[in-house]
């Protein structure tokens, strides 16, 4: 497999998490490209289309991962990289509305690294 199918963009507004989930993925030889920002996030995607997965925090300031997904859908450049949403919520159908939104997947925090791990390796095939 090439490196470019273990390449994989985080997107969340708390560097904490960025760097949690940046040292769990480095160890498993991903390569790892990070954005603060919805807006920033989707115009790395944009410059870097080997992006295998997408690690999507749903809620952020100015742009949240609902908008962000449908932008991404929305660009038939981008429209097929698969988006594992990321939320704290956790509540009753937080699930359902961010597969609805077009997430392929969904995790909560905090993030259970063997469940994550799992779920790119046997959902998404990343190694």
């Amino acid at each position: 497999m090439g490196s470019s199918a273990k390449k994989i963009l985080i997107i969340d507004d708390d560097n904490r998490n960025i760097y949690a989930l940046r040292m769990v993925l480095k160890t498993k030889g991903f390569d790892c490209i990070t954005a603060t920002d919805a807006q920033t996030g989707l115009q790395l995607l944009a410059q870097q289309p080997d992006v295998g997965v997408v690690l999507m925090d749903m809620m952020m300031p100015d742009m949240d991962g609902y908008e962000a997904i449908a932008q991404l859908r929305e660009n038939h450049a981008m429209d097929h990289i698969p988006v594992i949403a990321v939320t704290a919520q956790a509540m009753v159908g937080d699930r359902e509305k961010c597969l609805a939104a077009g997430a392929a997947a969904y995790v909560s925090k905090p993030i259970d690294q063997d469940v994550l791990l799992d779920l790119l390796k046997n959902e998404f095939h990343m190694w």
